[in-house]
């Protein structure tokens, strides 16, 4: 660390010196352009780099050896880490079911569309900025698909409702595609400041909406779990069970609905710890039912049950961890006053 001290030029300015090594090594001469972040905490964050906003984040993927499920891991990596045009290249050239697969590919990504295709090179366009995105309300959005699909996916399996729980199933691709949207402008925020200054919030902001969303994610996957019993004929439950499974599923939502409040809605501590004391009591209770299932007498039965518990504990923990963030969020908040 260096220090400068503040020098009044011309009665009206205050100017500080660069380091020159620094200087030098982001070839910054008399004359070059630099821009300043003023941040709330005091700081002020210097960037060698000038008129960022015209410059996009572009990648050449030679796509020539991979396998389709290849291929779509490497367009969600290229989405996800903030890149705004994908140019994938196949030299041997593009088979003719490719731009089907990149279609399908880019329908679990928001703002991805091919700009322009031929026998050789896809181009992949970002067609959405970071000023028409509100993380905070996407992620308010990704919470009501989770406890949709939560609440729908144990109703299919106690109803044995096949369709209820295909839509289930089909309504995680709109999960699905609300984290990885939310994902992509948080990891954009890490490199880039323009992207914090056009989404809005601050960067712990970000983390926590990230951090939350994430679990939601989780437990939406865990609701596409719990949806697959109603479509496995195989699959049955104890008919002494069935009466207390709804509540226990409630109950493990409820514990992911409160923490939710905390880091969304500004609920305040005592919400969070009241996440975190409901949760504690779900496991008690689960743990009771696990133990009773060591006597049933049908395998099968008591497999899909205890799966079905697993969930539920789970589902709770990703809310925990939720609260906990949001413990962590009002506590920054409280600091910065």
């Amino acid at each position: 660390m260096e220090t400068r001290k503040v020098q009044l030029s011309g009665g009206t300015t205050y100017t500080v010196s660069l380091p020159k090594a620094w200087a030098q090594e982001h070839g910054i001469n008399s004359g070059s352009v630099l821009t300043l972040h003023p941040n709330g905490d005091g700081s002020l964050l210097v960037e060698a780099t000038g008129g960022r906003d015209a410059l996009e984040r572009t990648t050449t993927v030679d796509v020539s050896t991979d396998a389709d499920d290849e291929i779509r891991q490497r367009i969600r990596a290229a989405h996800t880490i903030g890149m705004d045009s994908i140019t994938l290249v196949d030299t041997m050239g593009h088979p003719d079911d490719r731009r089907q697969l990149v279609e399908r590919a880019l329908s679990g990504l928001s703002g991805f569309e091919v700009l322009e295709a031929s026998d050789n090179r896809i181009r992949l366009t970002n067609l959405i900025d970071a000023e028409n995105v509100d993380v905070r309300k996407s992620t308010l959005r990704l919470r009501l698909v989770m406890l949709a699909m939560h609440r729908d996916a144990t109703t299919a399996v106690l109803e044995d409702d096949d369709e209820l729980a295909r839509r289930v199933v089909r309504r995680d691709d709109e999960a699905d595609k609300l984290f990885a949207m939310i994902t992509r402008h948080f990891r954009r925020s890490l490199s880039d400041l323009h992207e914090v200054e056009k989404l809005t919030w601050n960067r712990d902001d970000l983390f926590e909406y990230y951090y939350a969303a994430r679990q939601f994610e989780r437990v939406a996957d865990h609701a596409t779990k719990i949806a697959g019993f109603a479509l496995d004929s195989d699959a049955s439950i104890p008919a002494e069970y069935a009466s207390v499974l709804p509540e226990l599923a409630a109950a493990s939502r409820q514990v992911v609905d409160d923490a939710a409040d905390v880091i969304l809605t500004d609920a305040g501590l005592e919400t969070a710890s009241g996440a975190i004391a409901k949760r504690d009591r779900l496991m008690d209770r689960l743990a009771d039912l696990d133990r009773d299932l060591y006597d049933h007498d049908v395998p099968g039965e008591a497999y899909v049950l205890g799966l079905l518990l697993d969930s539920f504990r789970r589902t709770a923990e990703y809310g925990s961890n939720v609260a906990k963030v949001g413990i962590q969020q009002e506590t920054r908040r409280r600091t910065g006053e």
